[in-house]
């Protein structure tokens, strides 16, 4: 007789109880905050926000001290869901498509629903946002949230549903939680994995009033290491919304324990880069967009009733590369894949068992720096070594003192840029700084040379974003940052956009484009065109809505777009060729001004 597959699996990893028992295969819940600093919660010992939900995860689980993430948001991304150092896996950037997942890459989600779990995702994915880079296709049976980068719109926002757009009402942390709430009831008698990766405190500065006004006067009593360079309303918004954060962890938490969850649910709380401005870090170095410390330092804490003890604090360095190994293992589940691993099965340091934990690196990198830290110290992208124990804040180089160590760690930053890049990698000039955001310099809006797929049969929906796209001529993005962007200056027949495309299935296609267009400029007369196959229509009706200037809590930051609502057109159906080529976008009457702006191009599989 066959054996069903979770009790098998439940069988031999210990995953039963006592004869007669329910089996207790355990539900995993991820909590991923974005931006989020060390310094952003009452545990760290910051007493400007509280944080009770999210402490309570460290207070009833585990807490593991020194934990390290990338520079940026898609990287720490893509090492949680591989345990691989993001360079091996394609992901390389934030934006127009450098922020895929390699799609031979195998995630945690992919060994879980192996398993036999239900998985859901519910935030910010920002992996790919095609098929089969979309979540769906990495190992998630449901999505609901942003695939790109950071959003534009925090109140009654535009979001993805298992790829088609919805509108939402509310705010976007609350929206996101609720959908995750719903996924834990749906599936409270099967094993699930519920990721909740939040939106929050990333940038635009948009908090919910309730929160805003408890800290919109309130004096800022612990500063950044860098204080002259801190602007206390983005402390105080950021703080904000981490309270709001923490109340929807709060909701999660408690969901468990009403369902009768709560003791056989590992849940895990980090965040995927260090803060987004200048704010209290206990005195690190550092902020995202930076390999130092501060930019790369986040809590993680994990709580499993069942399994991991209460108020362990775990001294040895890890990273995210540490928690897809980590949890597998954990549960007794086989990982996906056979590509190397770099993270570490952290499990022995999470439940006390006596090991032999070897010293080891880590690695961090972005925008052609790379610092390494071992247990004791750091060496910074320009070469400067700090010990990390008498010196937590890197203020005094030790390079004349600890010459051998220094030199030993340069040398295994050289060969892990090798290792990661290439043999023909070099060293990054020592003259060049570090950025504080989340792009490499002079990179803004380079498109990633992998085509887009578009045209699975078991994903028909193919969005075609701004940020995806290439601008000609005059056409411009309303924003330097890509990822919540749409086209405008739209005004000449020799613009146009263009897309790089991976048509997979020959066949028929509806297309949409979603748009604004003053209304005397309606009537332009477009052309889609891929390969030999044309498409044309007409923009209209003229569609002109305000821009969201009631979205934001503060000003919102330069290079971020103002957004507003976009207008759906049926442009009709085309037949597309499989195989690789621009599709183009492009004007060949303009009656008026201009020809319209541009959020994106579906193309639907008939």
């Amino acid at each position: 007789m066959k054996v069903p597959l979770l009790p098998a699996l439940a069988l031999a990893f210990g995953f039963l109880c006592a004869p007669g028992a329910a089996a207790a295969t355990p539900n995993l819940v991820i909590f991923l905050a974005d931006d989020a600093g060390w310094g952003d919660f009452s545990f760290s010992g910051n007493p400007q926000v509280a944080t009770p939900n999210i402490d309570s995860i460290a207070e009833g689980g585990v807490s593991l001290d020194r934990f390290y993430v990338c520079p940026v948001c898609s990287p720490t991304r893509a090492e949680f869901l591989t345990g691989r150092y993001h360079p091996r896996t394609g992901v390389k950037g934030v934006s127009t498509g450098e922020e895929r997942l390699n799609l031979d890459e195998k995630t945690l989600a992919d060994a879980l629903k192996t398993a036999g779990y239900t998985a859901g995702a519910f935030g910010k994915w920002h992996n790919g946002s095609q098929w089969p880079y979309h979540p769906m296709a990495r190992g998630f049976d449901t999505y609901f949230g942003h695939s790109s980068g950071h959003w534009g719109e925090y109140f009654d926002a535009p979001l993805e549903e298992d790829g088609r757009m919805v509108k939402t009402e509310g705010y976007i942390v609350d929206v996101c939680t609720d959908k995750a709430l719903a996924f834990i009831e749906r599936n409270r008698d099967k094993p699930f994995f519920c990721y909740v990766p939040f939106t929050t405190p990333h940038s635009p500065w948009a908090a919910p009033e309730e929160d805003w006004a408890r800290f919109k006067d309130k004096p800022i009593t612990r500063t950044a290491t860098l204080p002259d360079q801190e602007i206390a309303d983005e402390t105080r918004c950021a703080l904000a919304m981490m309270e709001n954060q923490d109340r929807n962890v709060g909701r999660v938490l408690a969901k468990l324990k009403e369902l009768g969850l709560e003791e056989n649910t590992l849940v895990v709380y980090f965040s995927d880069n260090g803060p987004n401005s200048m704010r209290w870090t206990g005195g690190m170095k550092g902020r995202k967009g930076q390999t130092d410390e501060g930019g790369v330092r986040s809590v993680c804490y994990l709580k499993w009733p069942a399994k991991l003890p209460a108020g362990h604090v775990v001294p040895q360095i890890a990273g995210a590369i540490d928690l897809m190994p980590t949890i597998t293992s954990l549960f007794g589940v086989p990982r996906a894949g056979d590509k190397a691993l770099d993270g570490r099965d952290l499990s022995p340091l999470l439940l006390k068992q006596a090991t032999e934990w070897p010293d080891r690196m880590l690695f961090s990198t972005w925008a052609s720096n790379i610092s390494v830290r071992t247990q004791t110290h750091r060496l910074d992208h320009q070469g400067q070594l700090f010990d990390m124990i008498a010196d937590p804040g890197q203020t005094t180089p030790v390079n004349e003192r600890e010459p051998e160590l220094a030199a030993g760690l340069a040398a295994a930053v050289d060969a892990w840029r090798k290792e990661m890049y290439g043999p023909d990698a070099v060293a990054p000039s020592r003259e060049k700084g570090q950025g504080k955001g989340g792009k490499a310099k002079g990179s803004a809006n380079a498109v990633d040379p992998r085509p887009i797929p578009a045209g699975y049969r078991e994903f028909p929906i193919t969005m075609l974003p701004a940020r995806d796209g290439e601008p000609r001529g005059t056409v411009e993005r309303s924003s330097r940052a890509p990822n919540c962007s749409y086209f405008v200056n739209w005004t000449s027949p020799d613009d146009s956009l263009v897309w790089n495309l991976d048509v997979v299935t020959t066949g028929r296609y509806e297309v949409t484009i979603d748009y604004t267009c003053p209304l005397p400029d309606a009537g332009s007369l477009i052309e889609l065109r891929f390969g030999d196959a044309r498409l044309t229509g007409k923009v209209a009706p003229g569609w002109d809505p305000p821009l969201h200037t009631d979205q934001d809590t503060l000003p919102r930051p330069h290079g971020e777009s103002t957004m507003k609502d976009f207008k759906t057109l049926v442009l009709g159906e085309v037949e597309l060729t499989a195989g690789k080529g621009p599709l183009t976008l492009r004007a060949l009457e303009i009656p008026g001004k201009s020809v319209m702006d541009l959020r994106r191009v579906t193309l639907t599989l008939k």
